[in-house]
C-alpha cells in the first residue's frame, strides 16, 4: 500500500509563531529515506510554498490557497494529467476563479463591511509583517495572491457571521484559517487532495493508497475528513478543528511540528507493523 501525506503548514508543520519546522525535520527525513511523500496543503501561495519546499527539501506537489490549485512538478507523474494546463517548470490544475474576480466580487458586494476588513490587496507588506510576525521578504510573498483574498476581520463575531452569511448566499465560499477569513470560489483541501490521489492512483496502476492528513485548523477539516487517517493538531490559540468522522482519528497534545512529528511516528510504526489504523487516540 502506498502512502501518501498531506500537510498544513501554519500551525501544523510549521509552529504557530516561529513558523519553524524545527521539531518535524528528523520526521521529514525518515519520510524522505521511506519514499512516502509529503504534499503541503496549505492556505499559502504559491510564492510562499516555493521557498519552504527548498527548507525542507520537498520537490513534491503542492495544493495551494485553500484547495485553490495544485502545482504539480514536471514529471511527477508518467504523463501530463488529464486537465492541466503547463506553467513554467509545473502541470497546474485550478479550481477556482482567479483573484481579480474575487475582489471585483467584494467590492460590489462588501460595502457595507468595509470598515470592518482589511484585504491582503490593500494590506501594505510592512503592515502584515508586523501583524503576522512574518519577516517583511515572507509578506511580500504572502500577498502574492493567485485565486482568492485573505482578509483581516476587524469587528466582532456577530458581524462576521452576518457577512459570511451574506457573501455564501451570493456564492462566495469562506474558510476561516489561523488568522484570516479566505474568500475564494466553492474549492477546498479536500476536494483538491482527492482529484491529486486519484493521479497518484493512476500512476501506481491503480495500487491502494493510504492517506494522511494533518491540520490544526478550521481550513483543515475537510483534507481531513476525506484522508483514511485525520491528524488533529493541537493549536495554542484556538480549539482542534471540528469533524464529524470519529474513526481513524488522532489529536495531537502536542503543538504544531512537536505534534506533527510524534504523530506520524507512531503511524509510521504502525505501518510497519501492518496496521495504521486507530479510533480516537491521544498522542504527545
Amino acid at each position: 500500500m502506498k502512502t501518501l501525506i498531506f500537510s498544513d503548514l501554519d500551525g501544523t508543520l510549521l509552529d504557530h509563531f516561529t513558523y519553524q519546522a524545527t521539531a518535524a525535520l528528523p520526521t521529514l527525513l525518515q519520510l524522505q529515506a521511506a519514499n512516502i511523500p509529503v504534499i503541503l496543503n496549505t492556505s499559502k501561495t504559491l510564492a510562499e510554498i516555493e521557498l519552504i519546499q527548498q527548507t525542507l527539501g520537498l520537490t513534491t506537489p503542492v495544493i495551494i490557497e485553500n484547495g485553490a490549485a495544485i502545482y504539480i512538478p514536471i514529471g511527477t507523474f508518467d504523463s501530463q494529467p488529464k486537465g492541466t494546463s503547463i506553467k513554467g517548470n509545473y502541470w497546474v490544475k485550478t479550481f477556482c476563479s482567479p483573484r481579480e474576480y474575487w475582489l471585483d466580487f467584494l467590492s460590489k458586494n462588501a460595502k457595507k463591511y468595509a470598515m470592518y476588513f482589511q484585504g491582503f490587496s490593500t494590506i501594505s507588506a510592512s503592515s502584515l509583517s508586523k501583524l503576522t510576525g512574518l519577516t517583511q521578504q515572507e509578506a511580500v510573498r504572502a500577498k502574492q495572491r493567485e485565486y482568492g483574498e485573505p482578509i483581516n476581520w476587524l469587528g466582532d463575531e456577530a458581524l462576521k457571521k452576518d457577512f459570511i452569511n451574506e457573501l455564501t448566499a451570493l456564492g462566495a465560499y469562506i474558510v476561516q484559517g489561523g488568522r484570516f477569513l479566505h474568500i475564494g470560489g466553492n474549492c477546498d483541501k479536500g476536494q483538491a487532495m482527492m482529484w491529486l490521489v486519484d493521479q497518484y492512483q493512476k500512476n501506481f496502476n491503480e495500487q491502494s493508497i493510504l492517506t494522511i492528513a494533518l491540520g490544526d485548523g478550521e481550513n483543515d477539516s475537510s483534507m481531513l475528513e476525506v484522508a483514511n487517517i485525520a491528524v488533529q493538531i493541537h493549536s495554542p490559540i484556538h480549539k482542534y478543528p471540528k469533524l464529524h468522522r470519529q474513526e481513524k482519528t488522532i489529536q495531537t497534545k502536542l503543538f504544531g511540528p512537536e505534534g506533527w512529528a510524534e504523530a506520524i511516528q507512531h503511524l509510521l510504526c504502525e505501518q510497519l507493523s501492518s496496521s495504521p489504523t486507530h479510533s480516537e487516540k491521544n498522542y504527545g
